[in-house]
């Protein structure tokens, strides 16, 4: 197809002629079977609902079309209305329009629907089993139609994956804003989720999957990097601190060398473990239910090897750590009979997790043991009740297991993706033991492990402004992307040379893992890059990208934006904001100031989503995308954004008496005079334990 055929198909919209329908790809990973949860007359209503997009001369072919798909897949895909052509982060100026912004935002949305990128690219879901981009077809024809037409003085408004039109606005203005998933909190259950999702009225945007900041897997390789060094540094320092409150003597290089690290889940988001614990320094073995999921990493180079045989695989770990090997090992089966084994036969395990799609524990997020993936997906829909029992013993399971190897000497933390929250619910024993002396303290865990931000994300980056950010290059020229790889390095060295000892680890991380990007292969999808910085490097890496645009450096603009899971951009009790003590990590202003603050001080496009990695109905979360184009406008925008972006959350962290948050918000208020924290006063424990 060529790239005029291509642009004339954007701009066309819904089709005039109906299309022919599109065959079944069983290559391709597919959404699970959805829950049959509505009334025959709510199924009645979902097809009208998906007929309005429509002009009637359309209606009799698809009304039929559209219940058949309702009952065989539970959701109303509208396949038919798949687009020929490869949808891909193509260059930008492949795109038709009259905007350049809008361009871009053509980009990023393309590469979250790239089949190399997408977990279900024909269900439209980019990754964590049901985190969509649009809800259907007909959405995603229209939307791409609106952003080509688009002035810079319009606005696109999109209601959970829906186009609900442009409006006239500014240049200064978001060009999209997105909402995803924003419910009456009374109904934002699970089966809400299911309900209304069935009846296409909104959708679970996850993070970047509704909000179109989707890199690939390389973000959370860039994530899961930081989380394993930093676990490694905490083992490290416990174990020395127990050898020595032992008064024993111990060789602690030779216990840390090449430490075995276990988890789970090779899919859209878990599949970043295994190569990110190898460029850790660590022994990754993942198990993985779905094959294809394991094939797609172990053919990507992400794994390096596949067991069938949990022997086989103990002898290969027992292989690696003598001939101290950092590799990647999967085991494809089930992750309960991996961890029973281990426990069983005494594997010295270093550092333990999970990420299995947890915040969707009964549609296809986990898997209960000693059924087969094919008889599982079965029992999911026929007998849902079932299923959820079988689940819920087999967590039980897991955690037994998992609790015996801590018990001699495993570290192992909760990945936000509910582990430990589903896992108390299914009953396991994942209580905290009794505090000391009776007395609760601030920061008493609601679990017997931590969040990994509670140990390691909140206190040692986003207390200190530290997040994941990140920039596409939307040339789609890897030169640039190089290009941008040796400025943001420059920058960073360059901080770091005046930076405070408590930033200056972060600064080395990151550099390292700049260094490293290229060798490390990490780019699936669109030319992108990730690294964790503070609001200052986060403006001047900026600054440096659009002014090298504007000297023609780099030659298309540069998207920059971040994860939702970041220092101000999401309200989690369980995830981001659970190193927050003070009682408001049930709260949500923090994520919708967010949202509300970038919109007016210069951002492309904002969105603001229910759920997200630790499920429906318990985060609040949102994020941005900006495109830099090299003009003085967006040097303005830059810097007024990015600064507000970062700061709102140090200042919330920062009330909550974070001390790495208390020392940010001063350094920064020395910085920025503008600026006015209301700062917390301490009180002493001593005071209140008389009180009641």
């Amino acid at each position: 197809m060529t790239t005029k055929q291509f642009q004339k198909l954007i701009l066309q919209g819904i089709p005039d002629k109906l299309p022919q329908p599109k065959p079944f790809d069983a290559s391709l990973n597919h959404a699970p079977k959805r829950k049959d949860i509505l009334s025959a007359e709510e199924k009645k209503l979902a097809v009208r609902n998906a007929l309005r997009y429509f002009p009637k001369k359309f209606h009799f072919v698809l009304a039929k079309e559209f219940a058949d798909e309702l009952k065989t897949l539970g959701r109303i895909y509208m396949y038919r209305f798949r687009p020929d052509y490869k949808i891909y982060a193509r260059p930008i100026n492949e795109y038709p329009h009259t905007c350049k912004q809008a361009a871009a935002i053509m980009h990023m949305l393309s590469n979250n629907l790239d089949y190399a990128v997408a977990q279900h690219p024909h269900e439209l879901i980019t990754y964590g089993g049901n985190g969509a981009v649009f809800q259907n077809w007909a959405q995603y024809l229209l939307t791409m139609k609106y952003l080509s037409e688009m002035t810079d003085e319009q606005t696109l408004v999109m209601y959970s994956g829906h186009p609900l039109g442009l409006f006239p606005s500014h240049k200064d203005a978001p060009r999209v804003v997105v909402t995803n998933g924003m419910m009456i909190p009374n109904y934002s259950k699970q089966d809400d989720w299911e309900k209304f999702n069935a009846l296409g009225v909104t959708q679970y945007g996850q993070m970047t999957a509704g909000s179109f900041m989707y890199i690939g897997p390389q973000g959370i390789v860039h994530g899961t990097t930081i989380t394993i060094l930093n676990a490694k540094r905490m083992y490290v320092r416990n174990q020395k601190s127990e050898i020595r409150s032992q008064n024993k003597t111990s060789n602690i290089k030779h216990q840390t060398s090449n430490l075995l690290f276990v988890s789970s889940g090779l899919g859209g988001m878990s599949g970043a473990q295994a190569k990110a614990a190898v460029i850790a320094g660590a022994i990754a073995v993942i198990a993985e239910v779905n094959p294809k999921a394991t094939h797609t990493r172990h053919s990507q180079g992400w794994v390096d090897e596949v067991f069938f045989d949990l022997d086989k695989l103990i002898t290969r770990v027992e292989i690696a750590r003598n001939k101290k090997e950092a590799v990647s090992l999967a085991y494809q089966g089930n992750i309960v009979d991996l961890w029973e084994k281990f426990a069983k036969k005494n594997v010295r395990v270093e550092l333990g997790s999970d990420q299995t799609s947890l915040h969707n524990p009964y549609a296809g997020g986990y898997y209960p043991a000693g059924i087969s993936f094919e008889d599982a997906n079965k029992m999911m829909t026929e007998n849902p009740v079932q299923f959820k029992k079988e689940v819920q013993k087999s967590l039980v399971r897991q955690v037994n297991a998992i609790n015996k190897l801590t018990e001699k000497g495993m570290y192992f933390f909760d990945y936000g993706n509910a582990f430990l929250l589903e896992a108390g619910r299914a009953g396991a024993d994942v209580a905290p033991p009794p505090p000391k002396g009776g007395i609760k303290k601030e920061t008493e865990r609601t679990f017997r492990y931590p969040s990994y931000v509670q140990d390691i994300m909140g206190p040692m980056c986003f207390d200190f402004g530290f997040g994941p950010f990140r920039w596409v290059c939307t040339s789609a020229n890897p030169k640039d992307l190089d290009t941008t790889d040796k400025i943001a390095t420059k920058v960073l060295e360059a901080i770091y040379k005046k930076s405070p000892k408590e930033i200056k680890q972060q600064l080395v991380d990151n550099i390292r893992w700049i260094k490293e990007a290229q060798k490390n292969k990490l780019v699936v999808g669109s030319q992108a890059r990730i690294l964790y910085a503070d609001a200052e490097g986060r403006i001047k890496i900026a600054k440096a990208f659009n002014d090298a645009i504007k000297a023609k450096k780099i030659s298309a603009p540069v998207v920059i934006g971040r994860d939702h899971h970041d220092v101000s951009g999401t309200d989690s009790p369980f995830r981001e904001t659970s190193n927050i003590y003070d009682g408001s990590q049930f709260t949500a202003d923090m994520a919708v100031q967010n949202f509300v603050g970038d919109s007016f001080r210069g951002a492309t496009w904002i969105s603001l989503h229910n759920g997200g990695g630790v499920g429906w109905g318990e985060v609040i979360n949102g994020g941005f995308g900006m495109a830099l184009d090299g003009t003085n406008a967006s040097e303005r925008r830059l810097k007024a954004m990015l600064f507000w972006d970062v700061n709102n959350g140090i200042a919330r962290r920062s009330w909550a008496r974070n001390k790495g948050a208390m020392h940010t918000a001063l350094r920064t208020m020395k910085k920025e005079k503008k600026m006015k924290i209301t700062m917390p006063t301490t009180v002493e424990d001593s005071l209140l334990e008389k009180l009641f």
